[in-house]
């Protein structure tokens, strides 16, 4: 794992701290954009570490999709996980009025330890 990737994974680490202190604190929509962003990190991580970077977070969604999701089955549900994550964040971020549940956000912030937990294991190995 370079420098780079490992940064972002920690950043990915401080964002779950920070969805769970949102949801206890301030409610779903506060915690939703951050338990995506730490997914939205990991996917990052794994472009990095193939000298892929993106601008757009759409690129990232679908460079991880397409390079990661699409030829390697343990990490497909993750795809899905960081496009269900980024409605709820569009949602938390841009509607004052949100359908989202703290056990929505819960998930959310799950599939993100996982997805930190297999970015860890896959790309310490490098």
């Amino acid at each position: 794992m370079t420098d780079k990737q490992r940064a972002l994974i920690e950043k990915a680490k401080r964002s779950v701290r920070a969805a769970e202190v949102n949801l206890r604190e301030g409610g779903p929509e506060f915690a939703a954009p951050r338990a995506y962003y730490a997914m939205f990190y990991v996917a990052e991580a794994f472009l990095l570490g193939i000298g892929m970077q993106f601008k757009k977070h759409s690129a990232v969604s679908s460079a991880f999709g397409e390079r990661f999701a699409a030829i390697d089955p343990d990490l497909q549900p993750f795809h899905g996980y960081l496009l269900d994550a980024q409605d709820d964040r569009n949602a938390g971020d841009y509607f004052t009025e949100v359908d989202m549940t703290d056990e929505d956000v819960l998930t959310h912030i799950e599939h993100a330890r996982q997805f930190i937990a297999i970015a860890e294991q896959r790309l310490g190995s490098r």
